[in-house]
C-alpha cells in the first residue's frame, strides 16, 4: 500500500505545481490586458505559450525575461527582414528608409538582451524598464521613416506585432517595480 502512496503524492505536488505556474501566467496576462486595451488576455497567453520557458516561470520576473526575449526574436527578425528587403530595393530613398528600420531593430535587439540580464538581477528592474522603453522606440521611428516620406511601410504588420510583444515585455517588468497592493486596516 506504501508504495501506492509514493506515486500518488508526487502527482499531486506535480497538478500543484502546475496549477501555481498557469496561475502565474493567468495573473500576469489578467494584468497586461487590463492596462493595455490593444492586447487581449488571449494574445498575452498566446505569446507566453509560444515560448516553452514560460511553462516553468514561477513568477513575474521569469515571465518578464521570457516576454523580454519572445520580443528580442521579434526584432531580430524584423531586423533580418528590413535588411533583406534594403538589398532587393532599388530607389535609394526607400533603401534609405529600410536602413532606418534594420538599424533601429538591430539596436532593439541588443536593448532587449540587456533587458532580460537586468530583469534577471535583482535591483535591475529600473535597468529593464529604461532597455524596454527604448526598444519599444523601433517600431515608431522605422512607420515615422516611411510617413515622412509618405510611403507605405513595408514593415507595418511587423511594427504592429513587436509593439505588441514589446508592450507585454514592459507591463511585466514595470509590475515588478509596482508597490504591493495595499490592504484594507484590520478593525480591533
Amino acid at each position: 500500500m506504501r508504495h501506492l502512496l509514493v506515486p500518488a503524492f508526487f502527482l499531486l505536488l506535480g497538478l500543484s505545481t502546475c496549477e501555481s505556474l498557469s496561475t502565474v501566467l493567468q495573473d500576469t496576462c489578467k494584468f497586461v490586458a487590463a492596462g493595455h486595451p490593444s492586447i487581449s488576455y488571449s494574445y498575452c497567453i498566446k505569446t507566453f505559450q509560444s515560448d516553452r520557458d514560460s511553462a516553468t516561470a514561477a513568477d513575474a520576473r521569469a515571465l518578464a525575461a521570457v516576454a523580454a526575449r519572445i520580443a528580442e526574436k521579434a526584432a531580430n527578425a524584423t531586423s533580418a527582414r528590413a535588411v533583406a528587403l534594403r538589398a532587393s530595393e532599388k530607389d535609394a530613398r526607400r533603401r534609405d528608409r529600410l536602413g532606418v528600420c534594420a538599424e533601429v531593430y538591430s539596436d532593439a535587439v541588443d536593448q532587449l538582451g540587456e533587458a532580460v540580464d537586468d530583469v534577471a538581477r535583482k535591483g535591475g528592474e529600473e535597468d529593464a524598464l529604461t532597455q524596454l522603453s527604448a526598444a519599444l522606440d523601433a517600431p515608431g521611428t522605422c512607420e515615422d521613416a516611411f510617413g515622412e516620406a509618405d510611403d507605405a511601410s513595408p514593415l507595418a504588420p511587423e511594427d504592429a506585432e513587436f509593439t505588441k510583444l514589446a508592450t507585454i515585455a514592459l507591463a511585466v517588468a514595470a509590475s515588478l517595480t509596482a508597490p504591493p497592493p495595499s490592504t484594507p486596516a484590520t478593525r480591533n
